[in-house]
């Protein structure tokens, strides 16, 4: 079987308990996590090694969590004290080596499925969006820590023509992390947090994957990344952040049948 599961954030007590829930055996199941392993939670250590642990079995797509995780690492950012115990982990060169080898985007036509953190921009079509990933996965894995601090450096939510490299590899590596609504002319909104409402329809922001003029792909996007949103699913997307951070769920979603669903409360 394969599942798909929403944003861990160092929830392991929580994550655990799924997948002893949904039955997972590595032997012959696969795991699909759509980003957000650590940060928040008291498990994140604990959450890469079990991942890391069972690697031949899992595919993993980089969440905002994961790449300021590796900023920390680099010393780009502050540390705090739920990534301290990783960062400190003699553990830590493998287990951050591994983990900037990850994707920004999953893409399998068999299942009908792709995946990536926040979403796809809707300025892309699936062709664009893996050529997109594929730049900055290529940086990530180059561990160059000068690239990574200009990733940090501006904001980029519009594609425009004759952007600068950087910028448009700040957009680019944006809209897989941290986008959620876009503007009329699809413009990202990285302020807005809450979920999909008159509030927001009144201020003509959409959800990505209903923005307009969004760019048609033919899979349907497994994302995490909005907690507000929660469970969500559509024929063009499903959204598998439950919020286990903030005492809400952690979610998975079958993907090799008939997407069932399968939820954890959490008390972390």
């Amino acid at each position: 079987m394969t599942w798909a599961i929403g944003d861990i954030q160092g929830c392991y007590k929580s994550f655990s308990k799924l997948l002893e829930k949904i039955e997972f055996d590595p032997s012959r199941d696969t795991l699909w996590i759509a980003g957000d392993l650590v940060n928040r939670g008291k498990g994140s250590l604990e959450v890469l090694e079990y991942l890391y642990s069972i690697r031949d079995r899992v595919t993993i797509v980089l969440g905002n969590h994961d790449i300021t995780l590796l900023a920390a690492y680099y010393g780009l950012k502050k540390s705090n004290p739920t990534i301290d115990p990783i960062l400190a982990s003699p553990n830590a060169p493998v287990l951050i080596e591994w983990l900037r080898s990850q994707n920004l985007l999953h893409v399998d036509r068999e299942l009908g499925y792709a995946m990536a953190h926040a979403g796809i921009s809707p300025e892309f079509d699936l062709d664009t969006a893996v050529a997109y990933a594929a730049r900055i996965e290529e940086k990530l894995r180059s561990g160059d820590r000068e690239w990574l601090a200009s990733m940090f450096s501006g904001k980029a939510n519009k594609l425009k023509k004759n952007m600068s490299d950087a910028e448009l590899e700040r957009y680019i590596l944006a809209s897989f992390i941290r986008m959620r609504f876009c503007h009329e002319d699809r413009t990202l909104d990285f302020d807005e947090k809450l979920a999909p409402s008159a509030h927001t329809r009144f201020k003509h922001l959409a959800p990505w994957y209903q923005a307009n003029g969004r760019k048609p792909i033919d899979l349907k996007i497994v994302f995490g990344h909005w907690s507000t949103l929660g469970y969500y699913n559509s024929p063009e997307a499903v959204c598998l952040d439950g919020g286990c951070v903030w005492h809400g769920k952690m979610i998975a979603l079958r993907l090799d049948g008939n997407e069932e669903v399968v939820t954890v409360e959490c008390g972390e």
